[in-house]
């Protein structure tokens, strides 16, 4: 009868116990998020809301870092790596993504709606879902959610400001979007199309004459420096949405795509009550920084800017939009 075999022969002989694959660890993703507005801004609260909340619900599997001044580079550049699939978003109004569905130009057009509660109903609507499924399509871009309300902008200059005549002549920044563009050139002032972060220098140097901001991006900017008046038109209520990539927001699980969408709507309406809380006391440190803050009759300028929806061509869009805040 033949020895029974060593463990040492069973295995030369090919007999090796058998191996038991441990599973791989998961690797974290990781989202970047892109702001033009400065870390102390009231809209952060809710940028560092959305991180919380995903990366507690998610148990660190997705991990969101923040970018305030941006530091990624200017919003257009984010949205063009987002359609490239990286790990990228930014807090961006409607126009920038106008180029791709052009309905999303709406939201920055003078006087649409009448406050946070209007412009979110709208964010909120099928209208805008059947919007953001036509960008996903269009672009490759995916909306998380666009409830991030900034503040009324108002005019920016260094003389006073009583009516649309008074801006004949001004070279007055304003976005590179269409809507934007075409609002300001129907008040009268020559839109001049700049990068945030070149405002002051712009205005310091008399490259420009003015500008239009919400009140804590002026303060966040420190415009209060190179400007001497404010003149409170609220020509446009600047709602903003987190905008990222399709190609990595599908990559995620169906869980974490919820979690991610639900943490962007709460961040968001952190965001937008911060800064409607903050506004009174940002007006009161500009007029204590020296700025003279006005409140005109801003009738002639809603008048003036009427133009604006015939000729981008949304009038029949507007209508849309009324139909759904009339709901």
């Amino acid at each position: 009868m033949s020895p029974r075999p060593t463990r040492r022969a069973a295995l030369a002989g090919g007999l090796a116990m058998p191996f038991v694959a441990r599973p791989a660890l998961a690797q974290a993703a990781t989202l970047n998020v892109n702001s033009a507005l400065t870390a102390d801004d009231p809209m952060f609260r809710g940028l560092n809301a959305f991180k919380a909340g995903v990366e507690s619900r998610t148990a660190g599997r997705v991990q969101v870092r923040l970018y305030p001044s941006s530091q990624l580079g200017p919003d257009e550049d984010v949205l063009e790596q987002a359609r490239a699939g990286a790990g990228v978003a930014v807090l961006v109004d409607g126009g920038r993504i106008a180029p791709f569905v052009r309905d999303f130009g709406i939201l920055g057009a003078p006087y649409l709606a009448n406050g946070f509660p209007e412009l979110r109903r709208i964010t909120a609507s099928p209208l805008f879902d059947r919007w953001a499924e036509r960008l996903r399509a269009a672009s490759g871009h995916q909306v998380l959610s666009f409830n991030w309300f900034q503040g009324e902008r108002h005019l920016l200059t260094n003389r006073p400001v009583a009516t649309p005549a008074d801006l004949n002549g001004l070279r007055l920044r304003t976005p590179g979007a269409p809507v934007w563009l075409e609002t300001v050139r129907a008040m009268g002032a020559t839109p001049t199309p700049l990068p945030w972060t070149e405002v002051y220098s712009a205005l310091q140097l008399r490259a420009i004459d003015a500008a239009e901001a919400q009140y804590p991006a002026v303060w966040g900017a420190r415009l209060y420096e190179v400007i001497r008046h404010i003149t409170k038109t609220a020509h446009i209520n600047l709602i903003t949405g987190l905008v990222g990539s399709r190609a990595w927001f599908d990559r995620q699980s169906a869980e974490t795509r919820t979690i991610l969408r639900e943490e962007a709507m709460k961040g968001g309406d952190v965001g937008s009550e911060a800064t409607i809380a903050s506004l009174g006391e940002f007006e009161a440190r500009l007029r204590a920084a020296g700025v003279t803050v006005s409140s005109p009759d801003v009738t002639p300028f809603r008048e003036a800017t009427r133009v604006v929806y015939e000729r981008l061509n949304y009038a029949a869009l507007r209508r849309e939009v009324e139909s759904v805040l009339a709901g």
